[in-house]
């Protein structure tokens, strides 16, 4: 009896061990499926609430300052944000958040009548820090709550204790940037013109500034170090998020349809990418005047976000961007910026043989064009970024990326003897070349991320070059490791000539070949560039470097040559 109790008891004892083992095991598994079902099932409703708002909302899971819920007045620590009117709610306001509070609207409501003004809109809390009150020129933001309000539109804040009818109601002035801001009054003023089949759009600008030089923001979100989005967000706060465009999301040639709504040679287009997003939105220019709109091209402002940025350093707009200067700044330097031209260039590479039945590759010039070691750096550079393109998202990385390479093409020289495999001819003449690796056809100022090449050490006397002229510097360079040495200005190119027309036969082999830093590989072929147009560009006169002290003087005969055309 007593050894059947004991057997009984044993597989009641091993039962409960198994259901206790199973049970520690089963139950964390199930609890995290039903953690990540619920996060799952609150991501799809965020982003349903996300799509049918008005706001542009974005999630965040850590504000980077003090927040408190603009419904609630709860503190915050993640949530969602507007990047419009600067609203901050926690996750559960979210649907009071758009039924009580509107975002900025791009074009006034139509009541019949004609606007030309409106009234500021306020929000209330979540302040810019350090930000003054326009009653009292007190400081604003500083209790532990939510307090204070301020306008979507014109920035200016205003203390709980100085919030009146009389402020709620008054005329917005859209603040420091009234002269970049496209109005929404404006814009409904437009739309009514439009379906009056009325097109003196210059009519209305009286109802804005008197110097109203309204500015379209393009941004490539994959550029560089990938700040595109912050941007995109920072300027939509502090402008009409109307003029505010992801070319992620919409074509150049279509954001720039919006010159045409505004007056004649006024608009101003910051571009925010590498210098191959300007060529592609300049591409969009050319194409506004070949379809007749040529009183409405407008000149074009660089933010470097790129990797090599040689057209924004020529320009002054600097070398890269990396958040050091406030979105604020940036405005106002495009306000004060110069304009000025930039020669554009068109490349036509024939193939040889075929019977000339392959048509012509056609590029597009704006910085330069290159054969040789630089163009076989980028060539690797650029096959490597297409099969991993997440390793290649730093700037930093990107540059050690080139300098691997160049230093791989100093031991192996993949590219000499290019003397005999290519003729070189400078409007018609022949040059003779002496025993080369590459050559370098240069439109601007800078090349290779930084470095004056056609200017080399600056200890010999060199003809002036201008990227206005209508003129090309052609240099010749002996390699990779000669090319290192140019950069840090301890050896001088080869300067083979200045000419209007460059033409280069590559006789025999296949060489690497790249135009503003779209490397190809290339066979036999004749190599054309001639002048193609001129786009109306802006030039930044901020700090010079020592680097640029020689180019002031350039800069200068620059703006005086395009008052002279004017």
């Amino acid at each position: 009896m007593e050894g059947s109790e004991s057997a009984a008891f044993s597989v009641v004892a091993d039962w409960s061990l198994v259901f206790w083992t199973l049970s520690s095991v089963l139950l964390p598994v199930l609890i995290t499926l039903w953690c990540s079902f619920q996060r799952s099932r609150r991501q799809l409703l965020i982003r349903d609430i996300f799509r049918k708002s008005k706001h542009d909302w974005h999630y965040t899971d850590l504000f980077g300052q003090p927040s408190y819920c603009c419904v609630c007045a709860q503190h915050i620590l993640q949530g969602a944000f507007c990047t419009c009117c600067g609203l901050r709610v926690s996750e559960g306001c979210l649907k009071k958040a758009d039924q009580l509070f509107l975002c900025k609207e791009i074009m006034m409501r139509s009541d019949g009548g004609a606007h030309s003004s409106m009234p500021h809109h306020w929000i209330r809390g979540n302040v810019p820090l350090c930000s003054c009150c326009m009653i009292c020129k007190q400081q604003c933001g500083t209790q532990p709550k939510l307090c204070d309000y301020r306008c979507v539109w014109c920035q200016y804040t205003v203390h709980d204790d100085c919030m009146t009818d009389c402020v709620k109601t008054e005329e917005c002035t859209f603040g420091e940037f009234r002269d970049l801001i496209i109005p929404p009054y404006y814009l409904s003023t437009i739309n009514q013109m439009r379906k009056d089949k009325r097109t003196n759009y210059e009519k209305v600008v009286p109802y804005c500034q008197k110097h109203w030089i309204p500015v379209i923001i393009l941004a490539n979100t994959r550029s560089g170090n990938n700040m595109g989005e912050t941007l995109l967000g920072e300027f939509k706060t502090l402008l009409n998020p109307v003029q505010v465009f992801d070319l992620s999301k919409i074509v150049p040639a279509k954001a720039l349809q919006l010159c045409t709504l505004l007056p004649c040679n006024a608009v101003r287009v910051l571009v925010c990418g590498g210098d191959g997003t300007v060529g592609w939105v300049l591409d969009a220019i050319d194409e506004m005047k070949i379809k007749g709109q040529e009183r409405y091209i407008p000149q074009v402002a660089i933010l470097p976000l790129g990797t090599g940025n040689d057209l924004s350093n020529t320009l002054g707009w600097g070398a890269g961007y990396a958040g050091e200067v406030p979105v604020e700044q940036i405005l106002r330097n495009v306000m004060e910026a110069d304009g000025i031209k930039l020669d554009r260039w068109k490349v036509q590479v024939s193939n040889k043989g075929y019977y000339n039945l392959r048509k012509p590759k056609v590029f597009t010039m704006n910085n330069y064009f290159s054969i040789g070691p630089d163009a076989l750096m980028a060539l690797n550079f650029h096959a490597h970024r297409e099969k991993t393109p997440s390793l290649f998202s730093s700037r930093i990385i990107n540059k050690a990326a080139y300098f691997f390479y160049g230093t791989k093409d100093c031991l192996v020289q993949e590219c000499k003897d290019l003397n005999k495999k290519v003729e070189l001819e400078l409007d018609g003449e022949r040059i003779e070349l002496p025993n080369l690796e590459g050559i370098i056809v240069l439109n601007i100022g800078y090349w290779g991320g930084g470095c004056r090449l056609w200017e080399g050490m600056g200890d010999e006397p060199y003809p002036l070059a201008r990227h206005d002229d209508g003129l090309l510097e052609v240099v010749g360079v002996y390699g990779s490791f000669h090319c290192a040495q140019i950069q840090v200005k301890l050896a001088n190119p080869v300067r083979l000539g200045q000419a209007h027309t460059v033409r280069l036969i590559l006789k025999s082999s296949k060489m690497p070949m790249q135009v503003d830093g779209e490397p190809w590989a290339q066979g036999p072929c004749t190599v054309t560039i001639t002048h193609k147009t001129r786009a109306l560009m802006l030039y930044h006169s901020g700090e010079q470097t020592d680097d640029d002290a020689s180019s002031v003087s350039e800069a200068d005969h620059v703006r005086e040559q395009t008052d002279e055309d004017v």
